[in-house]
């Protein structure tokens, strides 16, 4: 019986903190929706905001154009890829033009980011900084300093005595980031979250953070490399997939206004299996370096390795490959590369991948001086794709002499540049190649 009593009253109390824990997170849900008044769309003045422009132009151009006022934006990345010193130049930046600025910082003390901003050499004057996880506290210096900008770093650590899980749970951040992002849109402050990622690369936490804010910012790269890619991933106020190309310096991150000079930089010719394709990222046409490799496989299933581009992808273009121009990978390893850390997603690359493939089987060389771009379709036809005139220009202001372009993406020459136009994929092995290697099956062979 005493056993019985003790387990009641062991449920009671755990009835009663889950009770009381619900109604504190109630308490704080009602407070913060408040009431709303029932509006006319059409009646509605839609006034944009001027967006601020810092001087930093990758940054901006990754961010659509500038910096929105009372936008959220979230920037994960890998640990030290350098999220932390773009946001602490950032906003050095907008403090001397004359904007109020907070940086909250959940993972380093006042005396460390101090340290960093002395290494970086930004003038840190006027900027306010708080080392602080709790959320009600961190709401009551926005209400009371009433800045313009705030810098959440990062969102992962904060917590919220509405709630008992600990910071970094699901519950945590979703309420945590809920409750910023209103006071964002009632007052008109811009907040940047900082976002951890998991091994996947995926930003850590509710997939619904994703969701809330305004702007998702992606930091590509490897953190040994000098060079990093910030890439958009969502954003309300401009284009997707628009990238910042950014070096690390000793002075912290500088922008790179070429990048297509720098992922062409190591590029040497004579070299069998390396084709340059016309990339394009948001708005911006950017020239990379496609490598293949292919190579006689010692094992039952030859291996696809893929760095930078779709592995699912390649295995298709291997079979058109076959179909259509009758070259055959079945006992090859094929190992494909986009060189500079860049991810490819358009399927403009795949006349690239297949001439850089046959090049590397053939052991013939593709001019550095060519570029290629366009989608293969299963037929073996190739496909126009978009904004091909921009690529066009973007490669011959960079010097190519010979761009290889789907039919219909074809245009008007342009002195001292051999535009050639191709409708299949067997036009264009023989327009690089050379008809003397292909016999009258399409069969590719090898130099002797």
């Amino acid at each position: 019986m005493k056993e019985f009593r003790i387990e009641a009253e062991s449920s009671n109390r755990y009835a009663r903190a889950e009770q009381a824990t619900a109604a504190s997170s109630a308490r704080g849900r009602t407070a913060l929706a408040g009431t709303s008044d029932i509006l006319d769309l059409s009646e509605i003045e839609a006034k944009e905001s001027p967006r601020i422009l810092i001087g930093f132009s990758e940054l901006e151009r990754a961010l659509g154009g500038g910096f929105v006022p009372g936008s959220v934006v979230l920037i994960g990345g890998d640990p030290g890829i350098g999220k932390s010193t773009l946001l602490l130049q950032a906003m050095c930046k907008m403090v001397a033009l004359g904007q109020v600025c907070l940086y909250a910082s959940g993972e380093e003390s006042p005396t460390q980011v101090a340290l960093r901003a002395q290494r970086l050499g930004v003038n840190t004057k006027g900027l306010k900084f708080i080392s602080e996880i709790q959320l009600e506290k961190i709401e009551a210096i926005i209400e009371e300093t009433s800045p313009q900008w705030v810098v959440i770093d990062s969102i992962q650590t904060l917590f919220s005595e509405d709630l008992s899980a600990a910071p970094g749970s699901v519950s945590q951040v979703k309420e945590c980031a809920a409750r910023l992002t209103r006071i964002a849109k009632r007052k008109g402050i811009g907040v940047i979250f900082v976002g951890h990622v998991t091994k996947e690369g995926a930003m850590a936490g509710p997939r619904v953070l994703e969701h809330m804010v305004d702007t998702v910012l992606y930091f590509e790269g490897d953190p040994e490399s000098n060079y990093r890619i910030l890439r958009a991933c969502k954003n309300r106020f401009g284009s997707v997939n628009e990238i910042g190309v950014f070096g690390m310096t000793d002075k912290g991150l500088r922008g790179v206004r070429n990048p297509s000079a720098l992922f062409l930089a190591e590029r040497r010719e004579g070299v069998a299996g390396s084709v340059t394709f016309i990339n394009l990222e948001g708005t911006r046409p950017i020239l990379i370096e496609i490598q293949a490799l292919v190579d006689k496989s010692m094992l039952p299933n030859p291996k696809r390795l893929t760095v930078g581009t779709d592995a699912q992808r390649l295995t298709m273009l291997l079979a058109i490959l076959h179909r259509h121009v009758t070259l055959s990978t079945y006992d090859q390893d094929v190992f494909l590369n986009a060189v500079g850390g860049i991810k490819i997603s358009e399927t403009a690359s795949d006349l690239a991948v297949l001439i850089a493939i046959v090049s590397s089987m053939t052991n013939q060389a593709v001019s550095s001086k060519t570029a290629i771009f366009g989608e293969v379709g299963l037929g073996g036809e190739i496909r126009p794709v978009s904004r091909g005139q921009e690529r066009i220009k973007e490669a011959s202001k960079l010097g190519f002499t010979r761009i290889i372009v789907p039919l219909k993406n074809k245009a008007a020459d342009i002195p001292g540049v051999e535009i050639i136009g191709v409708d299949n994929l067997r036009d264009a092995v023989k327009v690089v190649f050379g008809s003397n290697r292909v016999n009258h099956d399409d069969q590719v062979y090898p130099d002797e």
